[in-house]
């Protein structure tokens, strides 16, 4: 055989491997990594403009992949949001109205769905919905509300570093001839209640933002306090925590900038356990999907913390990576509807697996593999149930983008927004005779959307 024919027929049978072993790749079940913040709303994010948070892990796995703008949750509270994730159902079906276990069958999750079908599947950090069914994962960390550990060797540990430390036991001690999937639940950027620092970072950061000053939110004044609905009161649980960490500009710029310093951090866990899935060779066959179980006040209305339905409770940042994204989508952004209740039914879909009918959330792939733009979501139900003897009143709404209507059902109380002319929400035109029509068609849309959520 001459050298010129040896060379010939070795590329041949190189390409062949390479297209076998590609095929391979295309017909192993795919992989899921979901990162799961708290308390982190849909601008912080370098990538979304923010002028003082570095996030740039989570801006490379954006620049990867499509970032959606105007994703939502339908309930901005930990628990039920997370009920919520697993389940792609609304409070109102999946009757997990507090911190207990939601009421919809396990067997009827994501992560239940996958196990049976072969999925190694793992959790980790906040569970947050009564006892956590550990017999129901193969690998499981359960643990939130501090923000450092005492181990059992008598090493502390920050709760963000826990979360990194268990990601990586989880993938490098997994059974590798089964796909996997894996929530990463982390605790952060959520304050520790109890401390009077509520936000306490590891110490190498706080060398991050210390010449920086944090821009004060225009709709953080006395007059948008006011302006709210007349039952909110100093003994509200939202402006409560508004004097835990707002109601000085100095304790403004410190908390804001832990905070900050926090969401860092869940940024470089994101990059290292993003890197281990890139070390073992499994990066480009899973769906790594970002996003977070509620936004944040950062003292707009002169409020703290989140639950009611403004912009900056509901909307919260969603990145896909997705392996099947074409490259001309990669980087993009999205500005559909997106909600928490659609992640369970793309996990499952991404992974072949069919949604239950019980689950009420969309398939996201639909906006970025589909050559034709789907018919998608023009508006949806929110809803919040009441909370903290009262301090936190019930409230529900219909989104849209340009209007808005906010019900706060204790109080048989409605107001209406115009979100094009008013996008920080503090010009309600609810009692105006010239929208009269606007709330009448709104109401009565409102009430469909209620029932359907059922």
């Amino acid at each position: 055989m001459t050298l010129k024919r040896f060379r010939i027929l070795f590329a041949s049978l190189t390409a062949a491997v390479a297209a076998s072993s590609i095929a391979r790749a295309e017909e192993a079940p795919m992989n899921v990594l979901i990162l799961y913040a708290d308390d982190w709303r849909h601008d912080t994010l370098g990538v979304a403009g923010n002028p003082v948070v570095k996030t740039p892990n989570l801006d490379r796995l954006a620049s990867e992949g499509m970032r959606f703008t105007s994703n939502c949750v339908t309930t901005a509270i930990c628990g039920i949001s997370r009920a919520s994730l697993f389940t792609g159902q609304w409070m109102a079906r999946h009757g997990g109205r507090d911190f207990k276990m939601f009421k919809t069958p396990w067997a009827q999750t994501f992560p239940a769905i996958l196990r049976k079908n072969g999925y190694h599947v793992g959790h980790i950090g906040k569970w947050h919905n009564g006892k956590p069914p550990a017999e129901e994962f193969d690998f499981s960390t359960f643990y939130h509300g501090r923000h450092w550990y005492k181990m059992p060797d008598g090493h502390k540990v920050h709760v963000t570093q826990r979360n990194e430390e268990d990601a990586l036991e989880f993938l490098r001690t997994r059974p590798t001839e089964k796909p996997f999937v894996l929530t990463v639940a982390f605790f952060a950027t959520h304050a520790e209640d109890s401390s009077p620092k509520q936000f306490l970072p590891q110490p190498e950061s706080m060398k991050l933002y210390q010449n920086v000053k944090v821009p004060v939110p225009v709709n953080a004044t006395e007059e948008s306090w006011k302006r709210l609905p007349p039952f909110f009161d100093e003994g509200n649980e939202g402006r409560r925590r508004w004097h835990w960490r707002f109601d000085t500009p100095e304790k403004y710029q410190e908390m804001m900038k832990n905070y900050y310093r926090l969401a860092t951090e869940v940024d470089s866990t994101c990059g290292v356990v993003i890197e281990e899935l890139k070390k073992q060779g499994v990066l480009d066959n899973t769906l790594v999907i970002f996003s977070t179980d509620n936004g944040y006040y950062h003292a707009e209305h002169g409020l703290a913390d989140k639950w009611y339905p403004h912009q900056e409770s509901i909307r919260v940042p969603l990145i896909i990576r997705d392996p099947r994204m074409p490259d001309g989508r990669k980087g993009k952004v999205n500005d559909d509807f997106t909600l928490s209740v659609d992640l369970a039914p793309t996990i499952l879909a991404a992974t072949g697996q069919k949604a239950p009918k019980t689950m009420q959330g969309k398939d996201i792939a639909a906006l970025y593999l589909s050559d034709k733009a789907p018919e998608w979501r023009q508006e949806f139900f929110y809803e919040h149930p009441i909370f903290a003897g009262g301090r936190i009143p019930a409230s529900e709404a219909l989104v849209r983008k340009d209007w808005k209507y906010m019900y706060w059902p204790a109080e048989k109380y409605e107001q209406l927004f115009d979100l094009k002319a008013d996008p920080i929400e503090e010009n309600d035109l609810s009692k105006d005779p010239a929208h009269a029509a606007k709330l009448k068609e709104m109401r009565k849309r409102f009430a469909e959307l209620k029932e359907a959520a059922k």
